[in-house]
């Protein structure tokens, strides 16, 4: 069983969205500021988080950062703030996803499913041996995508992306040469319809050119297709 930690100083959101994950089958755990979300964290096997921005103690961004560092976790983000600037840095901060406060429980739900499809499949791929991926790559210059492994090598070293990271890059390599639109990159990585005035999309390519490229205002990999979108063309 999944277990699922919702972390939100408010109790009423705590248990509503345990109502809706528990009748999904998953196991709930929750807490009410970032503090107590990373001790639950260190004696747990959670598999995603649901974090507030908004708390005491400890705040959903920084709580973020601190999962990040020992963690590629999916994390999705709560608020009730509909700011851009919000979104932005949540998702600079490492998050997958953000969802804007009242949300629709359908809508929790399914992005729910989606980012724990795509963990599962991460942490299977890196649990193969080496002898089971030393096939599947993808080579663009020195940059190496490990398709079995769930891992992206720029000369030797590792490069540590996120699930969702991982596959955006992977789209785009596996496409070589074709121009994918902002929103055929959501639809094809999150499943879900794409809203015209989302920029999850262009958040995530920026942090992925940040750990990929020498120069990210110069990329080498992830060009800008301006006024379509974006490709890998090498």
């Amino acid at each position: 069983m999944e277990k699922i930690l919702i972390v939100d100083d408010e109790k009423e959101i705590r248990d509503l969205i345990e109502i809706y994950l528990k009748s999904e089958g998953y196991e709930i755990f929750k807490s009410e500021n970032g503090l107590e979300a990373l001790e639950i964290l260190n004696r747990e096997e959670i598999d995603l988080v649901i974090l507030d921005v908004m708390m005491p103690k400890l705040d959903g961004i920084q709580t973020c950062i601190k999962i990040r560092e020992k963690s590629e976790l999916p994390v999705i983000m709560l608020s009730a703030k509909s700011e851009d600037i919000d979104k932005i840095f949540g998702l600079n901060m490492g998050a997958d996803d953000y969802i804007s406060k009242p949300f629709n429980a359908l809508e929790l739900i399914a992005r729910v499913k989606s980012h724990l499809r795509k963990y599962n499949r991460y942490k299977n791929m890196s649990s193969c041996t080496e002898s089971m991926k030393l096939e599947n790559e993808i080579i663009i210059d020195d940059l190496v995508i490990k398709l079995d492994l769930h891992q992206v090598y720029k000369g030797d070293e590792l490069i540590k992306l996120t699930p969702t990271e991982f596959e955006i890059i992977t789209l785009l390599a596996k496409n070589k040469g074709k121009v994918f639109s902002i929103a055929n990159i959501y639809e094809s990585v999150w499943k879900q319809e794409y809203l015209e005035s989302d920029n999850t999309v262009m958040v995530h390519i920026r942090k992925i050119r940040e750990k990929v490229e020498e120069d990210s205002r110069k990329p080498r990999f992830i060009k800008t297709v301006w006024g379509v979108g974006y490709k890998i063309d090498k």
